[in-house]
């Protein structure tokens, strides 16, 4: 078990990471509209209404009326928006933080955002296939997460992340150890405990869906696993860089007379 902490990573492309702020800032509000500012029969009410329940989806079921807050369909999203409590937030919008500036990168702005939307549906569209007839709504951004940590396996093995190893021991490591272990928790826990508390499906949905889109959705040079950037400002000085001239010969030798 690790927690990720910080990575030796610097962006390349943009100055900011905007959408992963601006993702990271609005599920906290979220958050605090709806598990704070609001009384337990309103919370109840928006997980139900917002939380992606399979088979109100799947049609195995119909929703109250009066808690139907959006299209059925429209849930594929917004339950990646709510959270249970704060140490399910906190975790979701740390492995946010460390990872996806850098993701957000290597795809831009406007394409991370549809990668992190699609990532988070794929995440619910797999959790409904491996419980189809579930009427428990799914909540959080673990989906939508665990398709970041892919693409940035997939874009940066070899980059240290400092990680904390069992709660206590801060280890800066390759990203590909604790991430390689992460992810393969993730398959193990989907075949040993499918149907437990906690979402698997949805994270196995996540991997995979981030680790195909990143690989067709980053920008035109970004190379995959870490390989050699050859930056813009390298190339303009090397083609600024005049041609070797052909060496020139010596002049032969004279014998110079010297009169008397």
């Amino acid at each position: 078990m690790f927690i990720p902490l910080h990575d030796r990573n610097s962006l390349r492309h943009i100055r900011m990471q905007y959408v992963t702020i601006g993702l990271i800032l609005t599920n906290a509000m979220v958050f605090a509209f709806t598990n704070m500012l609001m009384p337990e029969s309103v919370i109840q009410a928006s997980v139900y209404g917002l939380g992606f329940i399979p088979a109100v989806v799947f049609d195995y079921a119909a929703l109250d009326p009066s808690l139907a807050l959006v299209p059925p369909d429209a849930t594929l999203i917004t339950y990646a928006f709510l959270h249970s409590n704060l140490m399910h937030l906190g975790s979701n919008m740390l492995f946010l933080w460390v990872f996806g500036d850098n993701v957000e990168d290597a795809l831009g702005h406007v394409r991370f955002l549809l990668f992190y939307l699609a990532c988070a549906a794929a995440g619910a569209l797999f959790h409904g296939l491996v419980g189809p007839t579930s009427q428990s709504p799914l909540i959080g951004a673990s989906g939508a997460v665990s398709g970041v940590v892919a693409a940035y396996l997939m874009l940066h093995p070899k980059v240290r992340v400092w990680v904390l190893v069992l709660f206590r021991f801060p280890l800066p490591l390759p990203a590909f150890l604790p991430l390689l272990f992460w992810i393969g928790q993730q398959f193990a826990m989907l075949a040993i405990d499918g149907e437990g508390e906690v979402s698997w499906g949805a994270h196995v949905g996540g991997i995979l869906t981030g680790a195909l889109l990143v690989v067709f959705m980053r920008r035109r040079g970004v190379p995959l696993f870490d390989r050699t950037i050859v930056t813009p400002k390298a190339v303009e000085h090397q083609q600024a860089a005049p041609p070797l001239a052909p060496a020139v010969p010596p002049p032969p030798r004279r014998t110079v007379h010297w009169g008397r």
